[in-house]
């Protein structure tokens, strides 16, 4: 889903979110799978609540960075979106470990919060679209969705691997499959690509969390035993490198202008 239908334009210097290309999904990958393996190194080595409390402070000067910005800058706006993956993949834990929700109750939750984020942003700004993300308000709505979003399949992904017993490889493949039908949808059959978008996004964050758990566990639960600490420095690396690059990118982009 990189085509003109849904790009931002380089030259929109007031839009703040970056241009949808197959360098930003493997980032959104990326993150989603570091998210995981991060939270679930830090509440393993800290104690939970001290651990929640660091991502909520790292989320918050993340998002302080992104939105004092008054255009896309890479390493802000990536920064932000990998510290929603933590925090996000801790309020889903939460509701599970923390407070013994099942995860098809935490789910519907999530799910059910999402629809309503997206409601709300489209009653306020009639449209849901990226392209659209260039005042404050927007923006808001947009971290808002993202961070939902994260949650949400936080949750969805333990259901599917954990209450459903597929483990984490066979999510990972399921969410995979999933992840096609927005692409062959825009592609073949003209799905509308702010559904498209936003279905794909959705995605990402289970496939991304369920590869990074079986990476991270130990055999007797179907992973790697890599560890989440391993896994989380590995993809740490692969995301500096995505956002220097996307960084050089745009730096050559602006040039041309």
């Amino acid at each position: 889903m990189t085509t003109d239908r849904i790009r931002i334009a380089p030259s929109s210097a007031a839009v703040r979110v970056p241009t949808i290309t197959a360098m930003f999904w493997l980032a959104k990958a990326a993150t989603t799978a570091m998210g995981e393996s991060s939270s679930d190194f830090l509440v393993r080595t800290l104690p939970p609540p001290v651990a929640v409390l660091l991502g909520a402070v790292a989320l918050a000067i993340a998002l302080a960075l992104q939105l004092t910005a008054r255009r896309y800058v890479p390493w802000r706006y990536w920064l932000a979106v990998a510290m929603v993956g933590v925090f996000g993949t801790m309020a889903a834990d939460v509701l599970h470990v923390g407070l013994g929700i099942p995860y098809i109750v935490s789910t519907v939750f999530f799910a059910l919060a999402l629809a309503a984020v997206f409601v709300v942003w489209f009653r306020l700004e009639g449209t849901l679209s990226i392209h659209s993300i260039d005042t404050a308000r927007r923006e808001w709505c947009y971290w808002a969705a993202v961070m939902t979003t994260f949650a949400f399949g936080t949750a969805a992904g333990d259901l599917t691997a954990v209450s459903l017993h597929l483990g984490y490889l066979a999510s990972g493949v399921l969410f995979a499959l999933v992840i096609a039908v927005p692409a062959v949808g825009y592609f073949k059959f003209a799905l509308n690509p702010i559904v498209a978008f936003w279905f794909a996004y959705i995605v990402t964050r289970p496939l991304g969390a369920s590869l990074a758990d079986w990476a991270g566990v130990s055999p007797d639960r179907g992973g790697l035993d890599l560890g989440p600490g391993t896994v989380s420095l590995a993809l740490i690396g692969v995301i500096v490198a995505l956002v220097v690059a996307m960084t050089r990118q745009r730096r050559l982009s602006v040039d041309r202008l």
